[in-house]
């Protein structure tokens, strides 16, 4: 797949904030990895900068895993996941960020959930919505109908299910007209996730993927993913070009790591470690 050319040349008098900044809301105790993986990702895919909401407990666990990010402590639930209380400070956040990624590790808490509603229904700015964002939307699918900005959701078929009521037998039985219709439907960019990957476009593009092996069915893959989109929207790229080029670049540092390590043995992380190399690629 051709990139666009804004992903593979730089200017030599570049700075940080040519590159967008990326505000993810993420994490939850038994979750805080999916923050990590999601900033790190954002961070590894071009973004020049990254700032990880998360609850105020986990900041020391956060701040010491990715230095180069910033790390935003909020208010938190007894539970300790994010409490609908942090929406003014995610609000602000949200006004110095280019994009936006909410869901990973979040938690199911219902102020959690409120919160991811409410920061949503007040985005304006590009947003990719993720695992436990996703969760938020079942039952309130027409707040996607009145989003003042780009939505991408990045959905895996028991997601995509659950937001259509459906069930996953259905989804994967005809895959590329349930992501067109609830592109279309709801005017949104959908990532339909999975083998051979699906991007719809409410433009009524359609893109098929064919990188990545079955070795990326691995806890943390989703989150990598998400984060590359939501840098790829920092950076400029449309919906639809961030999702199909993050999707590609994805499954392609995916197979660069199993070709030189195996597929029984990859980690998510390794799919960020082999970002680099499949960028190198594909210039």
């Amino acid at each position: 797949m051709r990139l666009p050319a804004r992903l593979l040349k730089r200017r030599p008098d570049s700075h940080k904030g040519d590159f967008g900044h990326v505000l993810v809301l993420a994490g939850s105790p038994i979750y805080s990895g999916a923050a990590c993986l999601s900033s790190w990702a954002a961070l590894r895919s071009g973004a020049g900068l990254v700032t990880l909401g998360v609850p105020q407990s986990l900041y020391p666990v956060a701040a010491a895993k990715i230095p180069e990010v910033m790390v935003a402590p909020l208010p938190e639930t007894g539970g300790r996941a994010l409490s609908a209380r942090a929406f003014f400070q995610i609000d602000r956040l949200c006004r110095k960020a280019d994009s936006l990624l909410i869901g990973p590790g979040l938690s199911l808490d219902p102020s959690t959930q409120l919160l991811v509603r409410r920061v949503l229904r007040a985005a304006r700015v590009p947003a990719v919505i993720d695992a436990d964002g996703l969760a938020a939307l079942v039952g309130h699918l027409d707040l996607l109908k009145s989003a003042q900005a780009p939505f991408i959701l990045t959905p895996h078929p028991g997601e995509m299910a659950r937001l259509t009521g459906s069930s996953v037998a259905a989804v994967q039985a005809g895959r590329k007209k349930v992501a067109k219709d609830f592109s279309l439907r709801y005017n949104v960019t959908l990532i339909l996730k999975g083998h051979r990957t699906l991007v719809a476009s409410p433009h009524r593009s359609l893109y098929v993927n064919d990188t990545g092996n079955p070795g990326m069915a691995t806890a943390g893959s989703g989150d990598v993913l998400a984060g590359m989109v939501a840098a790829f929207l920092a950076q400029g790229l449309s919906p639809y070009e961030a999702a199909r080029a993050a999707v590609y670049l994805h499954g392609l540092a995916g197979d660069l790591a199993a070709r030189e390590g195996s597929p029984i043995s990859l980690i998510a992380s390794d799919i960020i470690a082999y970002l680099p190399k499949a960028l190198k690629r594909s210039r």
